[in-house]
């Protein structure tokens, strides 16, 4: 049984289901979980907006359903899946595009 949070949601990895290549980071609710297996598209749920969000319904940039994993302990899911177009609202195919490097700036408010 997957555990979701005390706001009803999963972390979801997304990966590129051809080359591993990590792509987002998004977060699922039931029903986006439910819309994403039963559509072949993945969908999340927006914390800033507390609505259902299509991938790529607005840009056109849809990620392709090929596989979910959940982790050992039932907590996080990765999302193996084909992109079409960039991934990133920046217009780039990952939206890890930046090095932290030292992370450096963050004081231990920031990191919690």
């Amino acid at each position: 049984m997957l555990k979701l949070d005390n706001q009803g949601l999963v972390p979801a990895i997304i990966q590129d289901a051809e080359t591993n290549e990590v792509l987002m980071l998004g977060y699922m609710n039931k029903e986006s979980l439910s819309r994403t297996v039963s559509s072949g598209d993945v969908w999340f749920f927006s914390r800033s907006r507390q609505e259902l969000w299509h991938k790529g319904e607005t840009s056109g940039n849809f990620l392709r359903l090929r596989s979910i994993y959940k982790d050992c302990d039932n907590d996080t899911i990765l999302v193996k899946a084909s992109p079409v177009g960039p991934v990133c609202h920046l217009n780039t195919r990952t939206c890890f595009v930046t090095e932290a490097g030292e992370m450096r700036g963050l004081d231990d408010d920031d990191t919690r």
